[in-house]
C-alpha cells in the first residue's frame, strides 16, 4: 500500500509488524517536510509486505477500531 508521509507509513509498519508480518520501506526523501507533505509522489511512501502474507497484511489493515474495542486503566 501507500502512505502519505513517514508518520502514517509508520503507523501502517507498526500494526503490520504487531502481527508478525515483515514490512519494507520506499520512499523518495525531500528533507524534513517529507513527514507531513506529499508532491507528485514525493514524500510517499510505499509500503511493501511479502506476497506470502499479502491477503493478512490487508485483513490487517482492514479493522476498525472504536473507543469501546480499547480497555483503559484509570
Amino acid at each position: 500500500c501507500r502512505a502519505a508521509g513517514m508518520i502514517n507509513a509508520q503507523i501502517i509498519r507498526g500494526r503490520l509488524q504487531t502481527d508478525g508480518i515483515p514490512v519494507r520501506l520506499q520512499y523518495e526523501a525531500i528533507g524534513v517536510i517529507s513527514y507531513s507533505l506529499t508532491v507528485d509522489g514525493l514524500g510517499e511512501v510505499r509500503i511493501f509486505v511479502p506476497e506470502s502474507d499479502a491477503a493478512k497484511a490487508k485483513g490487517v489493515l482492514a479493522q476498525e477500531f472504536t473507543d469501546s474495542d480499547l480497555t483503559w486503566e484509570g
